[in-house]
């Protein structure tokens, strides 16, 4: 297998933790370990505190599972499995597809969604959105599908425009795939991270029998150090195909993980209701930002999600100007380069509370040019 280097997370790991201040970050701010255990239940402390760090169950810890299903139609936990997010994408794909296969995907996207299918020598199409507006038009996907289609994979909230579907729309997609016996894989991963007034999604896996969708803790709850992810599909031989190449990679996941997700998935609100808050207060902030410096030639909020992606109006390469903010001032920020996408843009993170001083220092630099 030939994969190409992951560019993005390569450029996170130059700048992320030597930068002063991420303008980028996808994630909101971590949580503290004190955070969780404080809202804990006594039946939950006790899973905590009589915990064991020997293997767990390579499916998932079965109580989790349990934990995860009430966010799903589906009541039986065969029809999850529990890894980090990023293994679960990689496992999917290689179970999933075969080299005469042709895959959509949504674009720009993480890298990881369109790079494995390519290092599996499928042949890849995008479904790319009008870029006036972020909006993805059906008419534009349904030429995209030929007679060797397998899977489209979709990513909404969308990662980096903060693009989001109308229900009447992924049901019209689910319509489509079915039609054409598809499997649809939906990275969910910024679910619930609703900022805008759209109607909030239900996951895929409840919409459509071929439906696989990934969630986890990163994203929605401001946990990404738990390195906790999941697929729930009504496809139960896919997941075990996945458990079993699981025992290939990690195994199995790690018990205080699995734990401390529980606790999490009982007490969501908890959780994501501060990170929604910040959010929406970040982008009124970058609103105001952006009209005081002619630098941004348009930037439109995100509809859901965390992220956007916003068009700079400068001579050099997004590339060039990202590294040259962080080099004078500290501000790492995520270029257009990083999505495979050729114009100038750079991703804007709303999850982080220090937002208001990073754009101080940002004024500073863009009054200085």
């Amino acid at each position: 297998m030939n994969i190409k280097e992951f560019k993005l997370e390569r450029y996170f790991a130059k700048h992320e933790f030597n930068a002063k201040y991420l303008l980028s970050s996808s994630d909101c701010d971590g949580y503290e370990l004190k955070n969780l255990l404080d809202v804990a239940s006594r039946s939950e402390l006790n899973l905590w505190e009589n915990m064991k760090f020997g293997y767990t169950e390579s499916e998932g810890n079965s109580v989790l599972r349990e934990t995860i299903l009430q966010y799903y139609k589906t009541k039986n936990i065969e029809n999850v499995v529990v890894a980090s997010p990023g293994e679960l994408n990689f496992i999917l794909m290689n179970v999933l597809l075969q080299a005469e296969d042709h895959v959509i995907a949504v674009g720009p996207c993480y890298q990881s969604l369109s790079e494995v299918v390519k290092s599996i020598s499928c042949e890849l199409s995008f479904w790319k959105p009008n870029y006036d507006n972020w909006t993805f038009n059906i008419r534009d996907l349904k030429p995209l599908i030929k007679k060797n289609t397998k899977l489209i994979i979709l990513n909404f909230p969308h990662n980096p425009t903060g693009s989001y579907l109308l229900k009447s729309e992924l049901n019209e997609i689910a319509e489509l795939a079915r039609a054409n016996d598809l499997y649809i894989f939906s990275d969910e991963m910024y679910s619930k991270l609703m900022v805008g007034d759209k109607e909030e999604l239900p996951p895929i896996s409840d919409l459509y029998e071929k439906g696989i969708s990934l969630w986890g803790t990163s994203k929605t709850f401001g946990l990404a150090g738990l390195r906790t992810g999941w697929l729930v599909s009504q496809d139960k031989k896919l997941l075990q195909k996945i458990i079993a190449f699981k025992d290939y990679l990690s195994i199995c996941n790690a018990a205080p993980s699995e734990i401390l997700s529980i606790i999490a998935l009982n007490h969501m609100d908890i959780f994501l209701q501060p990170n929604i808050k910040k959010i929406k207060r970040n982008i009124l902030l970058f609103e105001k930002f952006v009209k005081r410096h002619s630098i941004f030639e348009k930037f439109i909020p995100p509809q859901a999600g965390s992220t956007s992606f916003v068009k700079l109006n400068i001579r050099e390469s997004s590339l060039d100007f990202s590294n040259n903010l962080v080099e004078k001032k500290g501000i790492m920020t995520v270029p257009a380069e990083m999505f495979e996408h050729e114009e100038k843009y750079i991703r804007i993170g709303f999850g982080r509370e220090n937002l208001p001083e990073v754009l101080e220092v940002f004024d500073d630099y863009l009054n200085s040019q």
